[in-house]
């Protein structure tokens, strides 16, 4: 059984995931209208992690025993800079999600909460991945520059990407 107070914090964690998928499908949308369709597909994918990381939550929630409570989702922005702002803002979002499970798991360990602390181990791991592959792109963004041929170069490399981990950029 779940606390009351684990319980609402994990219910605010299934909001931001909700909002990190809305955010990078803005992304995505963004990236198809300015005709980079391997970045929107990178930002899909990332979207379609996002919505499995809420229902995750949104599982394990209902397996304890407490109750779900969805709320309003504020909107993303709708305009980027660029590829390497998108990226940039990706970056800084994840470090702030992993803040978050950090706080979920010093919760869990305060509340000793063992099932709840066990099922957050997945999540920090994946943060570990978040980060890094934001940071990737991030770097190989800034070595091409703002150079029409590299950055396609690189939109080509991130269409191959497919949703469960499979890198190829």
């Amino acid at each position: 059984m779940i606390s009351k107070k684990m319980e609402k914090a994990i219910n605010e964690q299934i909001n931001k995931e909700f909002y990190s998928a809305y955010l990078y499908l803005a992304m995505a949308a963004q990236c198809e209208n300015v005709g980079l369709k391997g970045f929107g597909n990178w930002f899909q994918v990332q979207y379609t992690e996002e919505l499995t990381h809420a229902l995750k939550f949104f599982d394990y929630v209902s397996e304890q025993g407490g109750r779900v409570e969805l709320a309003s989702i504020k909107q993303p922005p709708v305009e980027f800079k660029s590829p390497l702002a998108m990226f940039e803002q990706s970056y800084k979002h994840e470090q702030y999600v992993t803040q978050s499970i950090h706080g979920l798991v010093d919760l869990a360990i305060k509340e000793g909460d063992h099932a709840t602390h066990s099922m957050l181990k997945w999540f920090v791991d994946e943060q570990v991945e978040e980060e890094a592959n934001a940071l990737e792109n991030i770097t190989k963004l800034k070595m091409i520059g703002p150079s029409g041929s590299g950055v396609l170069y690189l939109d080509g490399k991130l269409a191959k990407r497919k949703a469960g981990g499979d890198e190829e950029a």
